[in-house]
């Protein structure tokens, strides 16, 4: 599905999408008259240098935040200049309908500049987060006032809710995988123990994005309470404070994940070990039973081997089979002996 770059929306004028920033205006609503409404929002895809020089002259913007945008800095922070707030949090695109872990090793930025009466947003990878953003608008209308305050709230939040999404899924397969440890055919001993190493690397991954927004949501707090004292600038403090509520009991639980995935990880490796021990004490068991057995023959071996050569041999001259029977006897008589020995010894 094709997204313009470009997507203004205010709740005055609507919405207004277009590839480049100029492709916003027409001839019955300039750009200017645009950039002009009160409390719009204009969300950014993939901007190039030009554009991002351009619009950092058009919004007063501070040229270290510029830089920071042109170098996708992936450190995650809040910070205050004369005219607005700048706000970095990292961010990945969400599947509802499938698990996809590789993402979370992929996230990508989303640059929020808050100025008093409009908000920019810029990201270089498409997201569906500006959409879940107007949609919950339209659905809470009459309600909330659509500031640029409430909508750097607004994205922080569907961000945030991805991960508490992730983090529920982790869940699930953090618990099946430690049910499964313990009931698993020999075959997929080996699939298993991936899961679980993809499983760790994942949760890894995603306690790495997750913890700085924690900071990163108390630091806009702060800015919000300290400039805006009202009752909105309150309203948006308390939903901020529920985020970072989200925020902390997500990692808390992610923890208590890695815990199970550890202990998974280690009786699983523990089990195979046993396996491996009894494998090789079953085959000790064999090579000591053939050892017995041969420790029993070769010296019967030994004496056939003599009485059957081509030499004279002491009997051999002899009409009768007393020798050969009494050859035979000794040699009953040794592995009937041996037998008991190595049976009493509890060797076989």
């Amino acid at each position: 599905m094709y997204n313009p770059r470009f997507d203004f929306f205010s709740q005055g004028i609507g919405r207004v999408r277009g590839e480049t920033l100029a492709d916003l205006g027409s001839e019955k609503r300039p750009l200017s008259d645009l950039l002009a409404a009160e409390n719009f929002w204009l969300d950014v895809t993939n901007p190039t240098d030009s554009e991002l020089k351009w619009l950092g002259e058009l919004f007063t913007i501070h040229p270290l935040t510029v830089e920071d945008i042109q170098t996708q800095e992936i450190r995650e922070k809040c910070e205050s200049f004369r005219n607005y707030y700048f706000v970095s949090i990292q961010t990945f695109e969400n599947d509802a309908n499938e698990i996809c872990y590789s993402k979370i090793e992929e996230p990508f930025s989303i640059y929020s500049i808050v100025m008093a009466t409009s908000i920019l947003t810029i990201h270089f990878k498409p997201s569906s987060h500006p959409e879940t953003v107007i949609r919950r608008f339209n659905e809470l209308k009459g309600h909330v006032e659509f500031t640029p305050d409430w909508i750097n709230y607004a994205i922080m939040d569907a961000v945030v809710d991805d991960f508490i999404l992730l983090g529920k899924r982790l869940e699930a397969e953090a618990d099946s995988m430690d049910e499964l440890v313990f009931d698993q055919r020999e075959s997929d001993e080996t699939g298993l123990l991936r899961q679980i190493g993809v499983a760790r690397k994942v949760l890894s991954g995603f306690l790495r994005v997750l913890k700085p927004k924690a900071y990163v949501i108390r630091s806009v707090q702060k800015r919000v309470e300290a400039l805006k004292a009202g009752t909105n600038g309150l309203e948006i403090s308390l939903y901020l404070g529920d985020i970072q509520d989200h925020i902390l009991t997500t990692i808390q639980s992610a923890a208590h994940f890695e815990k199970i995935l550890s202990r998974a990880h280690a009786n699983h490796l523990a089990q195979i070990s046993i396996e491996i021990t009894q494998t090789s004490n079953k085959l000790n068991q064999v090579v000591t039973k053939l050892s017995v057995i041969a420790t029993m023959i070769v010296p019967l071996n030994l004496i056939t081997g003599l009485w059957g050569m081509n030499v004279r041999v002491p009997g051999g001259e002899e009409p009768n089979l007393v020798w050969f029977l009494s050859i035979v006897g000794f040699m009953l008589v040794y592995f009937i002996l041996s037998g008991w020995y190595f049976r009493s010894q509890k060797i076989i």
